[in-house]
């Protein structure tokens, strides 16, 4: 593939356990209300993944579903990205094990780990692969099982978390859709505000890592509070500047679904109506980097976002990282 050509999104999918963890659920299992997760986090419930499944089985049912969409067959795929932080196997990758699973003959697979950040990490990859013309089609993805790594006896994290993975597919753009700009971030200072410890060559698994809960995702939640706000808001304005758009002409907005606070607080700075900003926190809890395409595809299915509109999605995490994209579908 030669020339410079611009990416836009082709197809889009998700997949959502089945099991539901209500609040009510967690009420009987840590030291909670329903009434105080909600006021703090707009959460309901969460979707858990059954004992046995792995993030490549959610990965490989939103790629699938990206792919149906589009119509590209999974032979014409040039490229696989995984974002996550639950892999299957330290290694082979997740996007190895999907790509194998859906037949992507001709793809390179790979993992990538930004956190919450992962999708839009991802998407700029794939985009800059298809505008350099070494792509033609990228299935970007983004999956997580966050209850394997939930300590559910902490109540200030194990009511923000629940499971799924959301995909889309990257192509040549038509017309003057596609993607018109993206910007990533990282801010390596903040590693200890979000974190899991253990399990790396740092400290690997020991009877005294298990012991300790070491292997459980560790939060400061007001640096991260603070953290994210400002990251919302300075990469949805710099995203805003660099593809020449006011704050109007965004048809939905699609944040990180990470804290009902945190969105509202980002979407007042930029006076946006709650009808234009993609919430699905309260049903599926902060899914990491597979919450933006989640919310993409279920807002997109449902008609809510069409042929023709600008979308901006926003979001951070661990690292610390955030970014932002804006593009017309």
């Amino acid at each position: 593939m030669t020339g410079r050509v611009r990416a836009g999104i082709l197809g889009t999918g998700s997949a959502l356990p089945k099991r539901v963890l209500t609040n009510a659920d967690l009420e009987q299992m840590v030291e909670t209300n329903n009434e105080w997760i909600v006021t703090r986090t707009g959460i309901e419930e969460r979707r858990i993944a059954e004992p046995g499944e792995a993030t490549s089985d959610y990965v490989a049912v939103a790629c699938q579903r990206a792919l149906e969409m589009s119509g590209v067959s999974p032979s014409d795929v040039d490229m696989l990205i995984c974002a996550t932080v639950t892999p299957d196997h330290a290694f082979p990758s997740t996007g190895n094990i999907v790509q194998e699973r859906l037949g992507l003959t001709k793809a390179s697979a790979f993992d990538l780990s930004a956190a919450c950040s992962g999708f839009l990490y991802a998407l700029s990859l794939g985009t800059s692969m298809i505008e350099a013309g070494r792509a033609k089609y990228v299935l970007v993805s983004a999956g997580d099982i966050l209850s394997r790594i939930v300590d559910y006896t902490d109540r200030t994290t194990c009511v923000l978390f629940g499971d799924g993975a959301g995909a889309v597919l990257l192509g040549p753009a038509h017309g003057d859709s596609g993607v018109m700009s993206f910007n990533i971030h990282s801010d390596g200072s903040g590693k200890d505000t979000l974190y899991l410890k253990a399990g790396g060559s740092r400290y690997p698994a020991t009877q005294e890592t298990v012991a300790s809960g070491d292997h459980y995702l560790k939060m400061a939640g007001r640096d991260t509070f603070k953290f994210a706000v400002q990251a919302m808001v300075s990469a949805t304005e710099e995203v805003l500047e660099q593809a020449g758009l006011q704050p109007e002409d965004v048809a939905l907005y699609v944040p990180h679904q990470a804290n009902l606070r945190i969105i509202d607080a980002a979407r007042r700075r930029f006076h946006i109506p709650d009808d234009r900003v993609a919430l699905t926190l309260n049903k599926y809890g902060n899914t990491s980097g597979s919450s933006i395409p989640i919310a993409l595809d279920e807002f997109y299915r449902a008609g809510r976002v069409k042929k023709g509109d600008v979308v901006l999605c926003v979001g951070f995490g661990a690292g610390l990282t955030w970014g932002a994209a804006a593009f017309r579908l």
